[in-house]
């Protein structure tokens, strides 16, 4: 019998009719999500979709398979709905940009178990969510905070640098990729607008970003952990110094000692630490050596 797990992927990809949207919806990676539907295509015997540059679509042996998923989705929305109230399991609630929530959601098993008093709700954003008045309980930042009755750990430091994909045709005249202005939130966006490059394509989010490198459109900046990890990506240029951070984990003060959010902190801390290496840019894959360095 086929992993309901896989099927659930298959459903959102499905549906949204691409990886971006699928990561978004399930918290796996676009990199994760492909590998996984792959992997079905291979153990099922069938071509499950079209892949293209505007997306999956579905091929005939596909559209037969969504229909016979469609109403075991929707049966485990039911008993998962059932199952909480039933429960009574708290949310405990992150707040993250998208490269870390598609890092950790790369890494759910080590900050959940099924037996878990609690489940885990990812609220994937650039835009901060207020600790201070309880929109989430954690958050992820790139900075401690400032005001608020809120506490905070740092955790581990990341650095940035210019990734492009390792198959590209003519690295050497390639352009570069972009979070558009209006979406430009973290400061390794803001540094590539400010830069003397040629601009080939834009995007409204890092993950599409990330998806428009692995698709060689051109060269765009990343966290380290996030490009050295994709082996279909190599790094464009040096490390960008000036973008290096350290991450802090935030929680509101008065909050932090409730058993789930002190569990859950904890368990993001000893997930940081053991990828220290990646997150500081001390892993990469393959240095290409081309493009522009920055």
């Amino acid at each position: 019998m086929q992993n309901w797990d896989d099927l659930r992927l298959f459903f959102h990809i499905a549906e949204s009719g691409g990886l971006s949207a699928a990561a978004r919806e399930t918290g796996a990676s676009p990199a994760t999500l492909g590998r996984r539907m792959l992997a079905l295509e291979e153990a099922l015997g069938l071509q499950l979709f079209v892949r293209s540059r505007n997306g999956y679509e579905l091929t005939p042996a596909g559209q037969g398979l969504l229909a016979r998923v469609k109403p075991m989705a929707a049966a485990a929305r039911s008993l998962d709905q059932w199952l909480d109230a039933a429960g009574n399991r708290p949310a405990v609630r992150i707040s993250a940009g998208t490269a870390t929530a598609a890092f950790m959601a790369d890494h759910f098993t080590e900050l959940w178990r099924p037996e878990d008093p609690f489940r885990i709700t990812f609220c994937t954003t650039e835009v901060r969510l207020d600790i201070a008045h309880r929109e989430v309980e954690i958050g992820i930042r790139n900075s401690p905070p400032t005001s608020g009755n809120l506490a905070s750990k740092p955790l581990q430091t990341l650095r940035f640098a210019p990734f492009r994909a390792r198959h590209m045709a003519d690295p050497v005249s390639a352009g570069w990729v972009a979070v558009d202005e209006a979406h430009a939130m973290h400061p390794a966006a803001r540094w590539v607008l400010r830069q003397p490059v040629q601009v080939t394509a834009w995007a409204s989010s890092v993950a599409t970003m990330h998806d428009l490198v692995r698709g060689c459109a051109g060269i765009g900046v990343m966290p380290c952990f996030v490009g050295d990890a994709d082996p279909r990506l190599t790094r464009a240029g040096a490390l960008i110094d000036e973008l290096t951070e350290r991450q802090h984990l935030v929680t509101h003060n008065d909050d932090r000692h409730r058993p789930e959010i002190r569990e859950v902190c904890r368990r993001i801390s000893t997930l940081f630490a053991r990828h220290a290496p990646l997150l500081a840019g001390e892993r990469p894959i393959g240095l290409a050596g081309a493009g522009p360095e920055a």
